[in-house]
């Protein structure tokens, strides 16, 4: 039988053709079924703008009774309506909120949701390409600001859209004159506050946003850099980038302050103008007339009060339009990750064997001016110990990366028991392969948990023996719960060489039949290097061993190796006929054997 696909699957399925930029089309699509609470809230908040308007109707009655002078008993019974409808409007509102709450909180959970889901999907170089930080933050921060707008917002757009139309009914049914003289300013801020907005400003947001993204990735990487930057004495400035990124970022809100301070001048004076525009109106309605009629003497008192209401309304149109524009920007990031596409497979084949073969396989980064890898073909035995050497960027990494189907070819194939890895599944090829990077991936949870991601139903006996022959028994008996010590918590921390031999751990306890070691002594001193060179022996017995070294002294005993230059295989063969052959191994090896013969002199 056929896995039967969860409600969500489907939905992430439509939502990654979306094309259209149209935002609200694409939240509702995220909020399913609970859509039409966001459309019952934007309604009842519009009823709740028009009960708070009602008040003011009442408030020019009860000014008139006060200028009349009679009945002034009126006065108490208008105040009541006029408070209780105050308090319904607010009523109102509150459950205006309380359906867009229900519907954000939905479409939140839908959005990180249908991203991890993606994400999971997704090939492990685009974490590479993309950033893990800046996935990061889509995850977590634009997937909040989409909240926040349905939540708060949106309805809050809708009471500053109703507002304002009912403003100007108050405004114009009283007095027409006054009303007209008091919406020149208006309209005036109108046009400044419109001048702010457009597809120019929805530009300036998203450069912002990524001026943001920038600073707090390059800021990521500065930090983890403290101790060297403290070693040295040197200071911030030895991060260029990390100094451009903050150059940057200023820059451009200097000359985004700079562009906005005429319309936003403009804005500002128009809407704080409007009382001395109601002292216009009074002059022109009154005159030189000193004993007014009291109809003039009620319309002008109510417009003092009413008025100031415009620059409120107006006031609120901007932020809302500012915070859409956030929204937008929003969006669109999520977009941009549910469209990034996963790799293709049929996941019809069943490797036989662990035999790999690269046939005249070629890949370039993107934006890059030449492969990264160019024409490679050989051939790996089942069980055979290799390894990829060569100066940096020729292209050790990718390869093996391309193996582990981190990215696709750009030209020919590999193939693993003689299935071409695009037609493997991407679960069964991940149990056939285990990756100990050079860089140890750790989670801030116990040693345990962090050894048992490889195999989750795995006991605890199974963990200890896994971490024995990892040679990690002296880290455990030194942590203060054992196993069972968090990392990272109260200051239990592990050395580079520690780390990596719980990594070791992990990948001994999933026990997969190819191994890859890209670097893995490169963070270890002398002796955590032999604790490791202990666990590997451990590690690769009856295995397939690809490893990746800059420390030539480990890789003398492989059965094969691949000397890189540039993308393509210079050389091939063991330690003993390569350093006959007297090419770029035998000159790499002879420069390594100084290095580590090199001595300070003692004075």
């Amino acid at each position: 039988m056929g896995r039967r696909r969860h409600p969500e699957d489907r939905e992430e399925k439509k939502l990654g053709k979306v094309k259209s930029t149209e935002h609200m089309k694409i939240i509702r699509q995220y909020a399913g079924s609970h859509a039409k609470l966001i459309t019952l809230g934007r309604f009842i908040a519009a009823i709740s703008a028009v009960l708070s308007l009602l008040p003011f109707y009442l408030l020019w009655r009860i000014i008139g009774v006060a200028v009349e002078g009679t009945e002034l008993s009126r006065i108490k019974g208008l105040a009541g309506i006029a408070v209780g409808l105050t308090v319904l409007s607010l009523l109102v509102y509150i459950a205006a909120l309380l359906c867009t709450h229900i519907a954000a909180f939905r479409i939140q959970a839908n959005m990180r949701s249908s991203l991890m889901r993606r994400i999971i999907t997704l090939p492990l170089g685009v974490f590479d390409d993309e950033g893990t930080g800046r996935i990061r933050r889509i995850v977590n921060d634009s997937t909040a600001a989409t909240e926040t707008y349905i939540a708060h917002n949106l309805p809050d757009k809708t009471v500053a859209a109703v507002t304002p139309f009912g403003l100007i009914i108050l405004i114009f049914a009283f007095n027409w004159k006054i009303g007209l003289i008091c919406m020149i300013p208006a309209v005036l801020g109108f046009m400044c506050m419109m001048s702010m907005m457009g597809k120019g400003m929805q530009e300036k947001m998203k450069e912002y946003q990524t001026a943001l993204e920038t600073m707090s990735s390059e800021a990521t990487e500065y930090v983890r850099g403290i101790p060297v930057v403290k070693t040295f004495g040197q200071t911030v400035h030895s991060f260029t980038r990390f100094k451009k990124t903050i150059d940057d970022y200023g820059k451009w809100t200097t000359d985004y302050t700079l562009h906005l301070r005429f319309p936003m001048m403009g804005f500002m004076t128009c809407i704080n103008a409007i009382f001395a525009f109601i002292v216009i109106a009074a002059y022109v309605l009154v005159g030189a007339d000193v004993t007014p009629e009291a109809a003039d003497i009620l319309n002008i008192m109510y417009y003092i009060i009413v008025t100031p209401l415009i620059t409120v309304a107006l006031t609120k149109v901007a932020y809302s339009g500012e915070a859409e524009m956030t929204l937008i920007d929003a969006v669109e990031r999520v977009k941009s990750v549910m469209d990034i596409e996963p790799l293709s497979s049929d996941s019809s084949q069943i490797p036989d064997g662990t035999d790999i073969e690269l046939k005249n396989i070629s890949y370039r980064y993107k934006d890059a001016a030449r492969d990264a890898v160019k024409n490679v073909t050989i051939t790996i035995k089942e069980g055979a110990h290799v390894a990829f050497v060569g100066p940096s960027g020729s292209g050790k990494t990718t390869i093996c990366e391309l193996m582990a189907r981190f990215f696709d070819v750009n030209e020919g194939e590999i193939l693993i028991g003689g299935a071409n890895i695009k037609n493997i599944s991407q679960d069964r090829l991940m149990q056939m392969i285990s990756f100990v990077f050079q860089d140890s991936r750790l989670l801030k949870t116990s040693i345990l948990e962090n050894v048992r991601l490889s195999k989750p139903d795995a006991g605890e006996e199974e963990v200890m023996a896994a971490l024995e022959k990892a040679q990690c028994m002296d880290i455990i008996e030194k942590l203060p719960y054992g196993v069972h010590t968090v990392i990272g918590e109260k200051g239990t921390y592990l050395s580079g060489g520690e780390q990596q031999r719980i990594t070791i751990a992990r990948a001994i306890l999933k026990d997969a039949p190819i191994l890859i070691l890209d670097e893995a002594t490169a963070f270890a001193d002398p002796d955590n290097e032999t604790k490791v060179q202990e666990a590997f022996e451990h590690l690769s017995e009856g295995k397939t061993l690809i490893m990746i070294a800059h420390r030539l002294s480990t890789v003398t005993n492989m059965d094969m190796i691949y000397v890189m230059d540039k993308g393509n295989i210079a050389e091939k063969g063991t330690h003993e006929q390569l350093m006959l052959s007297g090419g770029l191994y035998s000159r790499m090896f002879n420069e390594y054997s100084r290095s580590i013969e090199w001595k300070v002199g003692v004075r």
